[in-house]
């Protein structure tokens, strides 16, 4: 059937006759069927019926009360095509859709099919968006109050994508929300953090949507988070803060400090996705946790108690069995290294809590964050990179393509390295536990270090990457975080050769001098063996041949003359020339 004949049985029928069968026809045509004018009749003429409807029940209205939500998903699919639809980006008709969604409250489906169709209008109108929260409509409010009142998945999804939407291109109504202190309601924060908690328990109960409608809850929060410390007179938290530029987490206000807890918990308590580690919600929290700093009143949810146990404590929890039960606790007997088994032991024993209940309030401040974000970027690594590959390789980047991922490595792993690094930057205890996880005092550096089929080796694969440019200055960024932000002490865990390229692009331009400049001993292995300054590996230290007085002179001659030719050259400064310093040395004393 052609769309005027769709049109013409639609309009013919009595109004005490089902209109379910030609709905049906409408929803399932193709689009072309539908010239621009059609399109545009039949969306009036039905929303017309919907409002006659909503307003007088079966007695005037040309639709029955069950064909209600049939008539809405026509609405729906005739506006996915903007050409024709133009009607539905105008306040009229989205204050008729807002009001028939609550109109339809007994009815649920019908009422997320309305608030679906704004949803479509607004992705596909951005005009749509700022006349839906403007006064001619006042759509954001009542949608804020709808989703503190919503109790299913499919609500939170749908009013979330809305408010998503709406904050996308009309960020200054974001101040206005976060500051509303209507008490007749709860403000945005405490709404978000409750809709949180509630998602992840569905989450965690396999409830259908709950994985959707927790993304789109992030999304608005990530823009709540974005932008209103921007928009307000809000605290500066870095030095950058102060030039004027306000750049993410650079800046930060207490009216969000409530969303903290609940993103924590999120982050924490995910269960784990197999077998991408690092999917949406996951992501989501991540991208949103890296816009709030880590600042004095909120380390305590960030990095728990500042108690002396931990303080002293930097050693990374292993799983282990409880007596009396098969469920895996978290121990605090420290293991030599991280290894995988012990990362997705971890990560499924965070799957598998509070399946059954809410999470409690204080659940964030007893997590532990940091290993929370090294264990997912173990794993991420392990599937990613697997073995020894180079990050390079065609495979590693058809990965993502393969597993129809949103987005490359660079998009996916690279905030989780953020985050992991504005954790080191923070706290000195957080810096020594990663750095002794990733380079432990026992490592074997018999072998180069870039060649390991571990964290540390697939952090220093990634730092000569050509095709990871994000994620290899992440890596930098978080392996420099961890050494204190010292080129010397960075040198010498993982060798300068491994690092040089980073460090000059941070404006270090020649490798940095021993940390203790008043010895002379070279640095040592446990087993005493001495560590090459250059690769990091372990190497035997030379046996010096037997030489007369006159030999040795004569070798101290040819290098005198090939260091003085290298300063004549301009290719050594004088103040690096080790004759010259030893001769200086000498006729001081």
């Amino acid at each position: 059937m052609s769309g005027i004949d769709l049109l013409e049985s639609y309009t013919a029928l009595p109004s005490s006759s089902s209109r379910s069968v030609v709905l049906q026809s409408i929803i399932n045509a193709p689009p072309f069927t539908f010239s621009n004018d059609t399109r545009k009749t039949l969306i009036d003429t039905i929303l017309r019926d919907l409002k006659a409807t909503a307003k007088h029940g079966t007695s005037n209205g040309r639709l029955s009360s069950k064909d209600a939500a049939q008539a809405l998903l026509a609405v729906k699919t005739l506006g996915k095509n903007p050409s024709g639809s133009e009607t539905l980006a105008t306040a009229p008709t989205l204050s008729a859709l807002l009001g028939l969604s609550i109109s339809f409250k007994d009815d649920p489906e019908a009422s997320s099919e309305a608030l679906r169709c704004i949803a479509n209008t607004m992705l596909l109108f951005e005009h749509a968006r700022g006349i839906f929260i403007g006064k001619d409509v006042g759509g954001g409010e009542t949608c804020v109050g709808m989703l503190d009142k919503s109790t299913t998945p499919d609500q939170v999804f749908i009013l979330s994508r809305i408010l998503f939407l709406a904050t996308v291109s009309g960020p200054s109504w974001i101040v206005s929300l976060v500051e509303d202190h209507n008490h007749k309601r709860r403000g945005i924060v405490d709404i978000i953090a409750n809709k949180l908690d509630a998602m992840l328990v569905a989450i965690q109960a396999g409830t259908k949507l709950g994985r959707e409608a927790t993304a789109d809850l992030l999304k608005f929060t990530f823009n709540l988070l974005l932008h209103y410390p921007k928009m307000v007179d809000a605290e500066p938290q870095t030095p950058q803060a102060t030039d004027g530029q306000k750049a993410m987490g650079d800046f930060w206000s207490p009216n969000l400090d409530g969303l903290l807890p609940s993103l924590l918990r999120t982050f924490y308590s995910l269960p784990p996705t197999f077998p991408s580690p690092l999917v949406s919600p996951l992501t989501h929290v991540i991208h949103a946790l890296i816009t709030i700093p880590i600042s004095s009143s909120l380390r305590p949810i960030w990095l728990g108690p500042s108690t002396p146990e931990r303080r002293s404590s930097s050693s990374s929890p292993k799983t282990s069995t409880s007596s009396g039960g098969d469920s895996p606790v978290l121990s605090q007997t420290p293991p030599k290294s991280s290894t995988l088994d012990r990362a997705l032991s971890v990560l499924s024993v965070a799957g598998r809590r509070s399946l059954s209940r809410s999470p409690s309030p204080n659940t964030a401040i007893q997590q532990d964050v940091l290993l929370r974000a090294h264990d997912l970027l173990e794993v991420s690594f392990s599937h990613y990179f697997p073995g020894s590959i180079d990050p390079d390789d065609s495979s590693v980047r058809e990965r993502p393509k393969k597993e129809q991922l949103d987005g490359s490595l660079d998009d996916i792993i690279s905030p989780l390295l953020v985050l992991i690094t504005r954790l080191c930057l923070a706290d000195a205890t957080t810096r020594g536990r990663l750095r002794e996880w990733i380079v432990p005092p026992d490592l074997d550096r018999s072998a180069p270090l870039e060649g390991r089929s571990d964290m540390l080796g697939r952090c220093l694969r990634l730092m000569g990457s050509v095709y990871h440019s994000r994620l290899k200055d992440s890596v930098g960024e978080m392996l420099f975080a961890m050494s204190d932000s010292d080129a010397r002490i960075l040198s010498s865990l993982v060798g300068y050769g491994n690092v040089a390229g980073f460090l000059f692009n941070k404006g270090i331009m020649s490798a940095p001098g021993p940390e203790d400049t008043s010895s002379s001993a070279e640095p040592t292995a446990p087993d005493g063996k001495i560590i090459n300054p250059i690769t990091g590996n372990t190497m035997e230290k030379p046996e010096l041949p037997d030489m007369t007085e006159e030999e040795k002179e004569q070798e101290m001659e040819k290098l005198f003359v090939l260091f003085d030719r290298l300063e004549k050259s301009g290719a050594l400064p004088k103040s690096q020339n080790p004759i010259r310093k030893a001769m200086e040395k000498a006729a001081s004393q």
